[in-house]
């Protein structure tokens, strides 16, 4: 990209814990719990996820060796694989990656908000509206002043889950209750409870969009991937504790509010407060950190000629006219449509994406060779990432065929429309 680099690797990292810190954390548990019945089991699956995006960030840290260029999956599907590949990746981003969670994310703040403050829901979601054009405004006008406010926002998100933390130690030491009547083998509850597990650590892969922005990108992107996984993964651990623990069994199995019922038990309304606040934070980290990436990757694309080229980026300056596509965009989900199954598929077609390029990896490191590409712990860490995400998407067609079809009908309406779309040629 044409625009200057601005971020420091302590902005990077921010960006990717900003991204992968949202609501999933504090609500998954509960499912999680009704299928696999053990808080070990359970906490096994946390710890799992966290195993899974570290290899997705070791696998996109040797491509962004390769490629130290803004676009993420875009970037480095039509490098790896092919333009079209790169470019269908780069619609799904659009639709499924940024938007749809944007407006996902306004919808929750509006809930929790409303929490926060003793009132009822509002009907229309104008404060939602109000949250992603602010959002838009700030990282439009400076990608440094954006970044700023992204750093501060989640240093206070990252205190406020530490204040919980340490005030929910006492809980360690009680006796714990029996575990929840198991529904499902642990395998098959391995394979419905992981894929929402992996949604809740998706994010990992957040500072290769803005690779050109950032100081020394063949050093600061791998590393910002796998310090801000590393963190999230040690929050999440630590939290789970917290929630699993907290409270028997039974008030938790099949409940999306793990957290506030934990915070209750523990400290009282006080502890469902800070908590509720933190959730707040955490989604609003998750806007800002989308607006701040998502736009870059439409900037790349309009640069090669797959967007109009308004989109693409001024030199110095962040790319405003994909700023406002992708405010557009998220408004009309917000605004028009319910969310919550197409969040249900979202992780399944953002999981395939990421498996696609990790196959491209592998396709390029036979190409080059290790000299070129190289990457830690090949070829282990690749495939097993590969196998795994194999593995959810086999388990999510045979426990969720309908949100599987409906991420196969965006799958290929994406092909069709590449298929119609001049793509440039393959870069060397």
């Amino acid at each position: 990209m044409t625009t200057g680099r601005h971020l420091s690797l302590r902005s990077a990292t921010f960006l990717v814990i900003a991204n992968m810190v949202g609501v999933g954390v504090f609500t998954t548990s509960g499912f999680a719990l009704q299928d696999l019945g053990s808080r070990w089991l359970v906490m096994l699956a946390w710890l799992l996820g966290g195993g899974l995006a570290m290899c997705g960030a070791l696998s996109y840290g040797a491509l962004a060796l390769r490629f130290p260029h803004s676009g993420g999956e875009y970037e480095f599907l039509r490098r790896t694989v092919h333009p079209a590949a790169g470019t269908a990746a780069g619609l799904v981003s659009m639709l499924a990656g940024f938007s749809a969670p944007i407006a996902m994310a306004a919808q929750t703040i509006e809930i929790y908000g409303s929490r926060l403050l003793g009132v009822a829901p509002p009907t229309m979601p104008w404060a939602g509206t109000g949250i992603i054009v602010l959002c838009a405004l700030l990282h439009g006008r400076s990608t440094v002043g954006g970044a700023r406010l992204q750093d501060a926002i989640v240093l206070i998100k990252l205190a406020l889950a530490a204040v919980f933390l340490i005030c929910a130690v006492r809980l360690f030491g009680q006796p714990a209750t029996a575990d929840a009547p198991v529904t499902a083998t642990p395998w098959r509850g391995l394979a419905v409870s992981m894929p929402w597990i992996a949604l809740a650590y998706s994010g990992w892969n957040a500072s290769t969009y803005v690779a050109a922005e950032v100081h020394d990108p063949r050093r600061s992107v791998p590393r910002a991937m796998l310090l801000g996984t590393l963190i999230v993964t040690t929050l999440y651990l630590l939290l789970n504790a917290v929630f699993l623990w907290a409270v028997p069994v039974a008030e938790l199995v099949g409940k999306p509010e793990v957290a506030a019922i934990a915070a209750v038990a523990l400290l009282g309304r006080s502890g469902e407060m800070l908590v509720t606040a933190t959730v707040v934070l955490a989604l609003l980290t998750s806007i800002t950190g989308m607006t701040m990436v998502g736009p870059r990757v439409y900037a790349r694309m309009a640069e090669d000629g797959v967007l109009p080229r308004a989109f693409a980026s001024i030199a110095g300056e962040p790319p405003r006219r994909s700023i406002a596509l992708q405010v557009a965009l998220a408004l009309v989900f917000l605004w028009v449509a319910s969310l919550q199954e197409l969040m249900s598929y979202i992780g399944w077609t953002l999981s395939l994406s990421a498996a696609a390029t990790v196959f491209g990896l592998m396709r390029q490191r036979w190409r080059e060779g290790a000299a070129a590409v190289p990457c830690w712990g090949w070829p282990w860490v690749p495939i097993l990432f590969l196998g795994v995400v194999s593995w959810f998407a086999i388990g999510t067609v045979i426990t969720a065929p309908r949100q599987a079809a409906l991420g196969c009908a965006t799958l290929l309406l994406v092909t069709l429309a590449v298929s119609r779309w001049r793509t440039p040629v393959m870069p060397r």
